[in-house]
């Protein structure tokens, strides 16, 4: 039976300062950000807070707790996801909200990795960890409203929002601490570099995403980091999530998954990467000599094909189609070559087993996937967490939008990590790889070295 939902208005949460605000730290408090105030960015904000279930995957097993309960299982997290779901039942579609309750969270790159058989280090954090909430807060940037949807609006919990969106409480200021550690460092890399090269002129593989580990001790409140980093870099999938153990800040530019209501997929991937320049002409210039350059649109093309066979694998025959081919668009400190690829689900199938069928994102592994992914797992410093998984929502009315979590970093055990990366190819150099991990890794540099 479907559920009937409820709204309610709420003072608008114009900013990232008001939304972390209204969220007041609780734990398994998250906020979907698509980085508006001010900075361009999306229409809508998604915070949660309050989750009437939590499912943590560890080692492969899945703890669920909920109701007071907990249980552990055994086998694929995603199957249990979507047990979860469909106990609640379905939400009908809302003709103007993006989001009406349902899971919220993180699942790992290495949950791809086990999902698909491909041996490879255990990760610091959890490989899935995700929130299933029965109401949310939905900002309408465009419109200037914040509304409260859901089949269950908690007063408490709306109370204390609004009560913390009269104050002016401010998180406490984050400082790094000791030294900057780079993993590998930049003969580590080279030497990587040069691995990767042997694989791809042996024909063992035609791309590779290399990435490199920055880490850093800190002091004080990761979610005035995740401020901080916003207004250095915003990004149009940014996310910060709390949780146990852990908090996840998100500065993604990238779209993995989006399911919309009547089973259209739309997935966004990105290969090429100039950085901005202040003076206008050298940025129109470094935007012009991306789209001009045969290297970059070639891994493009790469992952364009390697996205399609994936959607293909559960996608209604002759539905995938590429209506956007390496077009280059604007960020906040980088130019990037983005594509977009559309399939269609049939019926019966849903949100988890798209996840299931793309994990993880073709963008940030190389070609073939597996082979790729196995190269990663030998030459990488450590399995990569969140770092190149995906953060985003899977909604109770079937709907899904993911981002690739690249630009993210994890703070936990008092350590911020953060991962940069990119594709190399036969014809890359090191040296212009090298750079890309310091460009795609510069705001999370400057708040270090600010600290």
């Amino acid at each position: 039976m479907t559920a009937s939902l409820h709204t309610r208005s709420l003072p608008y949460i114009a900013d990232g300062a008001a939304a972390l605000r209204a969220l007041g730290g609780e734990p398994w408090s998250m906020w979907l950000d698509s980085g508006h105030d001010g900075c361009g960015g999306g229409r809508y904000a998604v915070l949660v807070a309050r989750p009437v279930a939590t499912l943590v995957t560890a080692g492969g097993v899945t703890t669920i707790r909920r109701g007071g309960r907990t249980e552990r299982r055994q086998g694929d997290p995603l199957a249990h996801l979507a047990a979860v779901l469909e106990a609640l039942g379905p939400h009908p579609l809302h003709p103007e909200l993006p989001f009406t309750g349902g899971a919220v969270g993180y699942f790992a790159y290495d949950l791809g990795r086990r999902l698909m058989g491909v041996p490879g280090p255990e990760p610091a954090v959890p490989e899935m960890a995700v929130g299933v909430y029965d109401s949310a807060l939905v900002t309408d940037h465009y419109a200037g409203e914040t509304v409260a949807v859901g089949r269950r609006l908690d007063p408490e919990w709306l109370a204390a929002v609004e009560r913390r969106l009269d104050g002016d409480a401010a998180p406490e200021p984050l400082h790094a601490v000791g030294a900057m550690q780079r993993a590998p460092d930049e003969a580590g890399y080279a030497a990587a570099f040069q691995r990767v090269q042997g694989y791809l002129h042996a024909g063992d593989c035609y791309q590779v995403n290399l990435a490199r580990r920055f880490s850093v001790g800190y002091r004080g409140d990761p979610q005035a980091a995740y401020l901080a980093l916003r207004g250095a870099s915003p990004a149009p999938f940014g996310a910060w999530l709390r949780l146990p153990g852990c908090d996840v800040l998100s500065l993604s530019p990238e779209r993995f998954l989006r399911l919309e209501g009547d089973g259209r997929v739309v997935t966004e991937p990105i290969k090429g990467t100039r950085p901005r320049q202040a003076d206008a002409v050298a940025d129109a210039a470094a935007r012009e000599a991306l789209l001009a350059s045969r290297k970059d649109r070639a891994e493009n093309v790469m992952i364009v094909d390697l996205l399609r066979n994936d959607l293909g694998k559960g996608c209604v025959t002759g539905s995938v189609g590429v209506p956007s081919l390496c077009r280059a668009e604007r960020f906040a400190r980088v130019h990037h070559l983005v594509s977009t690829v559309t399939g269609q689900l049939p019926p019966g199938r849903g949100a988890t087993d798209l996840l299931r069928d793309c994990l993880p994102g073709g963008s940030i592994t190389g070609a073939p996937k597996r082979r790729a992914m196995e190269i990663i797992a030998e030459l990488e410093p450590g399995a990569r967490g969140v770092y190149c998984g995906a953060i985003g929502y899977l909604g109770l009315d079937g709907r899904m939008d993911t981002n690739i979590a690249i630009r993210t970093a994890v703070c936990a055990g008092g350590t911020m990590t953060y991962w940069a990366g990119g594709g190399v190819v036969a014809d890359s150099t090191c040296g212009a790889e090298l750079a890309e991990t310091r460009d795609k890794a510069a705001a999370f540099l400057d708040l270090a070295a600010g600290g």
